[in-house]
């Protein structure tokens, strides 16, 4: 099929063309429209006529679109699904999830509304708040959840009345273009947009004045420099960045138990998971043994193509990544112990064996960086005051996991790790109607529940009184 732009209503090719690359093979799979400047100006003036008409609808007549849109998603899940597979790595089981969540959030946030709250009633009159649409938003997604990135600013964004333009992440752009396909068969033209580009559009969103939001999932440094561009038309900012999020074992625990779900948490997706496990605390009396667990683990993980059914761990998304976690492990060779994996795999694509590195100092770059792969760090640690001090002495704070069978004394630990999500007990769990974002430069702003999509509006506070004062 021709993966083409959306713009105002209409799939177009676009300026030039973009190779895209199954990471399994290292090779090309398919190519796509890629658009050019004119075109990006194309689309944002297309979303800025469709906003009036967009916003001033019913919340039921967005909603009834939202889900138009989720059935149309829905009926072509299996093509999806592979899709997800083929441009971005993982297995075809994890693509399943993704796209499973994906539908999900454009069915959650159609149903939500948020209407005219009283805020305070008294005899003399009432405080009101109101929330309107921004305007145009511009949604700049990632390449590790492709669908599930931009379902998660689309739903909201529209479902609140502002109109949109997407722009994915070049290595993953197939998705967002079949996406884009069903899209301009069901919502009015220029709600909703799709422009494909190669690292060359990015600027001119982040500061163009007719967006009024930039809602970015992606890393720190992308993210610092979004922030920056931005700055001069003073627009609103979701800023989903990176993160090192630690997984703390207290000393309660059975290892045998808890090892698997601890690789999971760090391994899921191939490690690129902004809130994946990407350091393990471990009590120094349980420290040998979860070393042991989690390196056997690796090993007998099957790394292979995701669409083969018995693949575990698929390729690094893109050769940049790939290159850049042998490199962080390379370092971490010489400063610790490699227990299991450390090398690329002899085949073509982007793969990397699963990695467990212990004794590591706390300045080596794995311990220190968001490392996005397959490596991941094991840490003793002595007492509870010593391992919460190493584990918030890092510039992110997106998430974290505490394993043990105390809830109570897992709750105490959380309080005190500076973060945006904890989970106690439970691997990452992200549903619609739960916020999330980081501290720290690990974002700003928050994402899915109500709060998240509040962020895709403007507050207005009507402070009415019943009569003219005497």
């Amino acid at each position: 099929m021709a993966y083409r732009l959306l713009i105002d209503g209409k799939l177009v090719d676009g300026a030039s063309t973009l190779d895209v690359i199954n990471p399994a093979t290292g090779a090309v799979f398919e190519t796509c429209a890629c658009a050019d400047e004119a075109q990006l100006e194309q689309a944002i003036a297309a979303a800025k006529r469709a906003f009036p008409a967009w916003a001033s609808l019913t919340h039921g007549a967005r909603r009834d679109y939202l889900n138009r849109l989720a059935d149309a998603v829905q009926a072509r899940s299996d093509e999806f699904c592979t899709l997800i597979t083929r441009e971005q790595g993982k297995p075809l089981a994890v693509s399943r999830i993704e796209f499973d969540m994906s539908v999900g959030l454009l069915r959650w946030f159609a149903e939500q509304d948020l209407p005219l709250e009283t805020i305070r009633q008294a005899d003399e009159g009432r405080v009101l708040e109101q929330r309107t649409p921004l305007g145009v938003v511009a949604a700049i997604t990632p390449w590790n959840f492709p669908l599930q990135q931009l379902t998660l600013k689309v739903a909201p964004c529209l479902s609140v009345g502002n109109t949109m333009v997407a722009k994915p992440a070049s290595t993953t752009p197939l998705t967002a273009a079949l996406f884009g396909e069903l899209a301009a068969g069901i919502l009015p033209p220029g709600v909703f947009n799709v422009i494909i580009d190669a690292h060359h559009l990015g600027d001119r969103i982040t500061s163009h004045p007719d967006i009024a939001m930039v809602a970015f999932t992606g890393s720190t440094p992308t993210g610092r420099r979004v922030m920056g561009s931005g700055a001069g038309t003073l627009k609103r900012l979701t800023l989903e960045l990176g993160g090192n999020d630690a997984a703390i074992v207290l000393d309660d625990v059975d290892v045998k138990e808890i090892a698997p779900k601890v690789f999971q948490a760090a391994m899921i997706n191939s490690g690129q998971v902004c809130l994946a496990a990407k350091r393990i605390y471990a009590p120094r009396p349980l420290y040998d043994a979860l070393c042991d667990e989690l390196a056997r683990l690796a090993r007998e993980a099957v790394v292979g193509d995701g669409l083969e059914p018995e693949t575990q761990i698929g390729p690094l998304q893109n050769r940049q990544q790939y290159e850049k976690v042998l490199e962080i492990i390379e370092e971490a060779r010489s400063l610790g112990n490699v227990i299991a994996g450390g090398n690329a795999l002899n085949r073509e694509g982007y793969f990397i064996a699963p990695t467990i590195v212990r004794d590591l100092p706390d300045s080596a770059r794995l311990v220190r960086e968001e490392q996005f792969g397959p490596a991941i760090p094991v840490l003793a640690y002595d007492t509870i005051e010593e391992m919460i001090e190493r584990v918030n002495d890092s510039e992110y704070g997106l998430g974290g996991t505490i394993w043990t069978n105390d809830a109570e004394r897992g709750l105490e630990v959380a309080l005190r790790i500076q973060s945006g999500t904890i989970w106690v007990n439970k691997l990452v769990e992200l549903p619609p109607d739960l916020p999330f974002g980081g501290v720290k430069q690990s974002g700003i702003g928050r994402e899915s529940g109500l709060e998240g999509m509040k962020e895709f509006t403007q507050a207005k506070i009507i402070n009415l009184a019943n009569k003219v004062a005497a």
